[in-house]
């Protein structure tokens, strides 16, 4: 059977890597519907790479679409070595229809010019938009990759370095603008994070994963290999299945996809918890050093 980027292919693979992309596509079509109907008819931001193109397309007018993807090329660039080829021709995919689709919602008549209906819709379909696209495993906005990395080399919180670049960005919003834009634009942010965590069926922005599998060598190797975690194997014994061992290890909301994929590749009988985290106490993040797996 041959391999390819995305591992190796069978018909399961291709259907299922199809009905992912068909996720993302649909949930681009939604975030971009938002954008253009909803928030930049009032001049309200978005977060990220969005926030800053609605301000350039303000101010000198290129098209939101085309200031989204080549804004979004180098984040791509940085993240492609260190995020997985999967991720990244996802992400790719996910910014290219977002974009194309910015401009063809962009000469429609506009859903509504009032700020506080702006703020309250465009929030709650922008969230479902981008929650479909994380659910599938793609994304939306470069700067998400950045705070991924930082988080894997600084062990800084995802949700929190999303959450000051956004304000950076809004901050700049309130000179660009001005500061009532700013801090509409700051409780759309809010209501759109809500919304995306019921749609991406999470609340918190750190997971924990129990796995109980016949491969743990190999997958917890992957597992560091891959997504930088280091992962805590334990001896167990099933009521039925006898001896077994268990793999837990404590990753980012944006990774579950990612941690399915190595587990399913290597190990399709593979049983898998995973729980949202409410505090994490110490380091749960190893890539500083090289570590022997045999």
């Amino acid at each position: 059977m041959k391999k390819s980027i995305f591992g190796r292919l069978d018909g399961r693979d291709i259907l299922r890597f199809v009905l992912e992309c068909l996720g993302i596509g649909v949930g681009a079509v939604i975030a971009a519907f938002a954008i253009e109907e909803f928030l930049v008819p009032c001049t309200i931001l978005d977060g990220g790479v969005v926030g800053i193109s609605i301000m350039l397309n303000n101010k000198i007018g290129i098209p939101l679409g085309i200031l989204t993807v080549v804004l979004n090329v180098p984040f791509l660039l940085v993240g492609a070595k260190k995020m997985g080829k999967r991720f990244i021709v996802k992400a790719a995919y996910a910014m290219v229809i977002f974009s194309v689709f910015l401009e063809v919602f962009a000469p429609m008549v506009n859903a509504t010019k009032d700020y506080l209906l702006a703020v309250s819709f465009g929030g709650v379909i922008l969230g479902i938009g981008v929650g479909l696209v994380i659910r599938f495993g793609g994304c939306l906005d470069g700067t998400e990759t950045v705070a991924i990395l930082l988080n894997k080399r600084f062990k800084l919180p995802v949700g929190q370095t999303v959450l000051i670049f956004n304000i950076i960005i809004f901050v700049i919003a309130g000179f660009v603008f001005d500061f009532e834009r700013a801090m509409y634009s700051l409780l759309t942010y809010f209501i759109t994070s809500k919304v995306l965590d019921v749609v991406e069926s999470g609340l918190e922005q750190t997971k924990a994963a129990m796995i109980i599998t016949n491969d743990a060598k190999e997958i917890s190797g992957q597992i560091y290999k891959k997504l930088g975690r280091t992962v805590t194997i334990m001896e167990g014994e099933g009521l039925v299945s006898g001896k077994k061992v268990v793999l837990y290890c404590v990753l980012t909301r944006f990774e579950v996809h990612e941690l399915k994929e190595i587990i399913k590749h290597i190990d399709a009988s593979a049983f898998i918890a995973i729980s949202d985290v409410s505090e994490i106490i110490g380091r749960h993040v190893k890539k500083t050093a090289d570590i022997n797996i045999k």
